[in-house]
């Protein structure tokens, strides 16, 4: 059965020649030292950008970089230049202005929305002054959809409103872990367990496996009675004991620890000492993992199995390999994930790389985001 959106795409808008089309992508790329490092996210929204342009649209692109200080997005801009001629605008009250200069084929690019205050609070004056910039609103940022934001929520409200090509295919691949392949193994690490404990709770009845990494086994091992050291945990009783008893559960049979005198790998996850911290799960999980990787038609995995960010990524890349080759249909996704992914070059390697991580993990339990349901 053909995969049917519940909302307008960008191939519904009836005419394009001419029309002004305020274009939301998600432009929150890693950014080192004046540069953009990792274009992943920008790559994938070519192709609408490609599909507006050659039928004859005027294209103002929005977008926001989360960041402490106030980043500008003319170094997107700028890097953008290797794609696609783009005219970058500091105040949106110009645009109207630039876009009568403005020649066929390029694009305008606003600065970061994050320097407007009312692009978070969804305030509708700030909405209703973005959304009078254009004559059709096309959201490309599936990524950011699960923020209620003006950019995201308030424009479509005021405009006629359709998803880019990125964005349905992020809703299309996503939701096949809904009415899954069989077997179905559902990957889940990373840490946060009070935003993916519900996602736990769910895949135990749609999945057939549901391997639990990273920080959030932490908690289960705690529930079994092991010590878990220094390890990080959520303290809220988030009752597993149910949980705990679902033959479909799997956690990690070896973990990687840091001692006081380097690391070590334990043979089992309740060898733990007082004052060791769990950062990465043993070459036996990773074995674990391989074997219900091959047994299943569908995987799905978001989030790394151990702390990534301090250098602990081994387990991580260990199962992106084995999930390269496992010839299920693979969906991933979650910031980290794709960096190990990127390291690896194996970009081409799985069905699908999400662009989004807290996005995709609101999709999958909700089936819904704010930005899908103010486009329907």
């Amino acid at each position: 059965m053909a995969f049917k959106t519940s909302f307008k795409t960008v191939r519904d808008i009836p005419h394009l020649d001419g029309v002004r089309v305020l274009l939301r992508l998600d432009l929150n790329v890693p950014i080192q030292n004046g540069r953009v490092v990792d274009d992943f996210r920008i790559r994938q929204s070519l192709p609408t950008i490609q599909y507006l342009q050659k039928a004859g649209a005027k294209v103002l692109i929005i977008g926001h970089i989360e960041s402490k200080e106030k980043v500008s997005l003319k170094v997107v801009a700028d890097y953008m230049q290797k794609f696609v001629t783009v005219r970058f605008v500091e105040n949106y009250r110009n645009v109207l202005k630039d876009f009568e200069t403005l020649p066929s084929g390029e694009c305008l690019m606003l600065e970061n929305l994050r320097t407007w205050e009312g692009e978070k609070v969804n305030d509708l004056k700030f909405a209703k002054e973005l959304a009078s910039l254009a004559d059709v609103y096309v959201n490309e940022a599936f990524s950011v959809s699960h923020r209620a934001h003006a950019s995201i929520v308030g424009v479509p409200k005021c405009i006629p409103g359709y998803a880019g090509l990125l964005f349905e295919e992020e809703v299309k691949n996503l939701s096949q872990a809904f009415v899954p392949e069989r077997p179905f193994l559902f990957v889940l690490a990373g840490a946060k367990l009070e935003t993916k404990i519900p996602l736990v709770e769910k895949f135990l009845k749609r999945a057939d496996f549901v391997f639990v990494g990273g920080a959030l086994a932490n908690n289960f091992f705690k529930e079994q009675g092991y010590e878990i050291g220094a390890s990080l945990f959520s303290k809220l009783d988030f009752k597993l004991a149910e949980m705990m008893q679902n033959k479909k559960l799997y956690l990690p049979e070896a973990v990687v620890v840091k001692t006081v005198s380097g690391t070590k790998e334990t043979k089992r996850p309740d060898q733990v000492l007082v004052g060791e911290n769990i950062l990465d799960v043993g070459e036996r999980a990773v074995s674990v993992l391989a074997l219900l990787a091959r047994k299943s038609q569908l995987v799905v995995w978001n989030g790394p199995l151990g702390d990534y960010e301090n250098g602990f990524s081994q387990g991580t890349e260990e199962l992106a390999k084995v999930l390269a080759e496992c010839g299920a249909k693979t969906i991933v996704g979650g910031g980290d994930t794709l960096a190990v992914i990127h390291k690896l070059g194996l970009e081409k390697s799985f069905s699908f790389i999400s662009t989004a991580g807290g996005a995709m993990l609101d999709f999958l339990i909700h089936e819904t985001l704010p930005g899908i349901e103010v486009l329907k």
